[in-house]
């Protein structure tokens, strides 16, 4: 079996994205993309593993040529998805998806030693509670991103529609972190404020979640709240803001204290949002930003 230190699991999409800041039609996107890239500096050991059809293979060329091991299920279609920011909000987007490349399997995965592993679907088509469980079984320790369940995809008109999810407290049992934006914390607690959103999911059993929304990420640990603002000075590359906090802050916080790994985060995407794409930097740049 193969040892890695962090394994992203989710589909590996092709965008095509309307927003102020500019748009962009045929570029990959996805937590697996943005995530495992932004973990990448840190010298962990990193694992992708994705569904995609064969001949867009070669949208994971970034991913092996930052070091990381991608273990690619073929499959007939890849995960197309259409992104409109219609205000000069960035929080704000409408989606759609146009095809899904479909659910993981527990048995379809890769003879892997157990790890951190970070499920970052992009919709609900990509994980059931039966694959959650079944990581968890295998001794897998759990991260995940809440937008795996809140965005609902209709089959038929392929709208994604930001709803509630009726098992959010059996996930947030089950998982070691959960990942939010500020959207998607409003419409699993109720409520605005970003620390007692994090308190409330604290309560359903989860013992660390981090939040993002535009100004910054938030990150809950052990009855203790800690915030930290992005100090971007542009937002050209605001696509993939949350997928790189979480990953630069899950390879960081293998071996760091929480208040670390979010100034480590917060610097790392500061830095990505300012050029459109994936992280592209090294440690040095990150460590410059965090201690300026």
């Amino acid at each position: 079996m193969n040892s890695y230190d962090l394994l992203f699991i989710g589909h590996i999409t092709i965008d095509e994205i309307e927003a102020d800041e500019g748009s962009a039609r045929g570029v990959p996107g996805g937590a697996p993309f943005f995530g495992a890239l932004a973990a990448a500096c840190s010298r962990k050991r990193i694992a992708v593993v994705t569904r995609m059809a064969k001949e867009d293979e070669n949208f994971l060329a970034p991913l092996s040529d930052a070091g990381i091991d991608v273990y690619l299920q073929p499959v007939s279609r890849t995960t197309h998805m259409r992104v409109v920011h219609p205000t000069a909000n960035v929080d704000e987007r409408l989606m759609y998806q146009a095809s899904s490349a479909g659910f993981f399997t527990v048995e379809g995965l890769p003879p892997l030693e157990p790890c951190l592993v970070h499920l970052g679907g992009l919709t609900d088509r990509e994980f059931t509670m039966e694959f959650i469980r079944g990581l968890k079984k295998r001794g897998f320790r759990l991260s995940v991103d809440m937008q795996d369940f809140v965005r609902q995809v209709d089959i038929e008109t392929g709208v994604v529609h930001f709803r509630d999810v009726p098992e959010k407290r059996d996930i947030a049992s089950i998982a070691d972190m959960v990942k939010l934006d500020m959207v998607e914390a409003e419409i699993l607690t109720g409520v605005v404020d970003l620390e007692q959103a994090a308190m409330i999911v604290e309560r359903w059993g989860c013992p660390e979640i981090i939040i993002t929304r535009s100004d910054g990420v938030l990150a809950r640990y052990r009855g203790r709240t800690y915030f930290e603002r992005y100090s971007n000075r542009n937002s050209r590359g605001r696509t993939g803001r949350g997928d790189t906090t979480t990953g630069s802050y899950l390879a960081r916080r293998l071996d760091h204290e929480v208040e670390d790994s979010l100034k480590f985060a917060a610097a790392l995407v500061s830095i990505k949002m300012e050029t459109p794409g994936p992280f592209s930097g090294t440690m040095d740049d990150v460590l410059r930003r965090m201690n300026p």
